[in-house]
């Protein structure tokens, strides 16, 4: 299965690592993939996919779109592409999901969690909740970045503390879902002390 993936190298790579089963092909504009009329799948795994102009392609779009929603006569499919979540073995998933998009995502073993167009889909508002609780504790001096780190992992058995995610994420993304989220839930308001991190 060929697919092209528009990201940063460092992106690619990882992805091209956890999909070593299908011929991937890395491209530098959403443009590039008409030259690519054989693909069977485009991922655009940038941060800007939910706004960059894509050209219609007649095969499966995947946008790395966790904020932002798509629009409805936008034919393509939202998927969490932030490091830590497009290598898990389960995708929450919106949009166009057709039988050429399962296919895809059967070839490459996903399970499919089909999510409402919604800010953060599930697993990334949690994390993203848990983030910010652990940001609260620090600014408070409850204990440092490292005992949070540590009690949750041994607590939870997560495989990252809410500090480690944070950064693994990019602070910067987990500020704007936030953000973005306490527009309609003032629960999600964001910590200043995550805040300040995140503009620094």
């Amino acid at each position: 299965m060929k697919l092209v993936v528009l990201a940063e190298k460092e992106i690619f790579e990882n992805f091209k690592t956890h999909y070593a089963n299908a011929e991937c092909t890395l491209v530098k504009t959403p443009a590039q993939f008409l030259q690519h009329s054989n693909a069977d799948a485009f991922f655009d795994l940038q941060e800007t996919a939910f706004a960059n102009e894509h050209p219609t392609v007649n095969k499966p779009l995947f946008l790395n779109s966790v904020i932002n929603t798509i629009c409805f006569n936008k034919d393509a499919i939202r998927i969490n592409g932030w490091p830590g979540f497009i290598e898990n073995n389960s995708w929450e998933i919106s949009g166009q999901i057709t039988p050429e998009a399962k296919n895809v995502l059967n070839f490459l073993n996903k399970k499919i969690i089909e999510c409402g167009n919604e800010p953060g889909f599930i697993s990334a508002r949690i994390i993203a909740m848990i983030i910010n609780e652990a940001y609260f504790a620090l600014e408070e001096k409850v204990s440092t970045e490292s005992e949070i780190d540590t009690a949750m992992k041994l607590g939870t058995n997560y495989p990252y503390g809410p500090f480690e995610w944070a950064h693994k994420i990019g602070i910067k993304n987990v500020f704007a879902l936030l953000k973005k989220l306490a527009e309609q839930d003032s629960r999600y308001q964001p910590s200043t002390l995550l805040q300040k991190s995140a503009e620094n």
